[in-house]
């Protein structure tokens, strides 16, 4: 059988591409197609030829790849997968329009609908830059979004990465989707169940994140909070955080997973798609103090593995915080929950139940 591997753009490291990594390491035989590629800010693929579209030839392209959108599609329709008997896409918006042929198989993995087209204000204010010209985006918006409704019905089937991005996949798309949870490796993470004092948030600062919920709560609480990771939001942080929070800026995986293993709780406030980070946690025996929406309901527990909080407010954080700290964390079970049903293996496992079936 002959396989292809899609994705939309390979022109940064994310969620979707690390989930494409792991994809290309599982068929090591199939072709790989994208629309773009940069090998320097992207995942590694090793020697593996990496077929693009006519837009690798455009002059920046992979720069600035989002200023590209409306070619996209008629970039992936142009690509010629006739040999292929299974197509394997990675998506959250143009590698699914790929044509197939009558008698192949074209399965989706859909990280969420193409997000800038259905949510446009969200997107629009994490790239702020782009919002002056929203009058004239939309227009072209407009469009974009009848093609994105042709061609999600590309598609044979869909995987979504949890039952939120499914149901989204339901309502816009008219197409049912099986829920498959996105792996980690978790062997990268090290289990302790030695925990210190203190508390941890592992985040982009970008809005969405809701990093200001979290800095109030602790400012409140006077417990010690660090924060890995930076972004535009970092001085607006800082200025509203009190002496008890510590912002460390970018660490190494090493030292982060070193955080991340001692840390009393991971703190999440986000309303995530999925959410790798509370996962991350777990495979590290701790805890997760979460905003109880989106991908942490298939991934945790309440009071095995984590806390869900109301609101994205601090005193709704701030009560879950208490209650948590009251618990008596079995941080082996913690640990094995994130083996048992987030490893690679997990998800191959049932990622090979589905192929068998198609």
């Amino acid at each position: 059988m002959k396989i292809a591997l899609v994705h939309d753009y390979l022109t940064q490291r994310g969620g979707a591409e690390r989930v494409f990594e792991l994809l290309c390491k599982r068929f090591p035989e199939a072709d790989i197609f994208t629309s773009l590629y940069d090998p320097d800010r992207t995942i590694d693929l090793g020697d593996r030829l990496v077929r693009t579209t006519v837009l690798q030839g455009v002059p920046g392209a992979t720069k600035y790849f989002r200023l590209m959108a409306p070619f996209y599609y008629p970039a992936f329709r142009a690509l010629d997968l006739q040999d292929y008997d299974l197509i394997i896409s990675s998506s959250t918006s143009f590698a699914k329009a790929v044509r197939k042929r009558p008698d192949a198989t074209h399965v989706c993995f859909c990280h969420n609908v193409t997000r800038f087209l259905w949510d446009t204000q969200t997107y629009l204010r994490e790239y702020s830059d782009y919002q002056n010209f929203y009058p004239f985006i939309e227009k072209i918006f407009q469009a974009m979004r009848r093609m994105d409704l042709k061609y999600a019905q590309e598609p044979d089937l869909y995987i979504a990465n949890s039952s939120i991005v499914a149901e989204r996949i339901r309502k816009i798309y008219g197409k049912r989707a099986i829920v498959i949870n996105y792996p980690i490796d978790v062997n990268r993470f090290t289990f302790s169940d030695k925990k210190e004092n203190y508390y941890l948030a592992s985040a982009r600062m970008i809005s969405y994140k809701r990093l200001d919920v979290i800095v109030e709560a602790f400012n409140w609480l006077g417990w010690t909070l660090l924060i890995t990771g930076d972004g535009p939001e970092r001085e607006r942080l800082q200025a509203q955080a009190l002496g008890n929070v510590k912002f460390l800026g970018h660490v190494s995986d090493a030292e982060r997973t070193e955080l991340m293993s001692k840390a009393q709780s991971v703190v999440v406030a986000a309303l995530e798609d999925y959410g790798l980070v509370p996962v991350e946690a777990n495979a590290s025996g701790t805890p997760v103090i979460s905003y109880g929406a989106g991908g942490v309901l298939d991934t945790q527990i309440p009071g095995e593995t984590g806390m869900f909080f109301k609101r994205q407010t601090p005193e709704s954080l701030q009560t879950a915080l208490l209650e948590g700290a009251k618990i008596l964390w079995n941080y082996e079970q913690i640990r094995d929950h994130a083996v048992k049903h987030f490893s690679e293996n997990a998800f191959f496992n049932k990622v090979e139940q589905v192929l068998d079936c198609v």
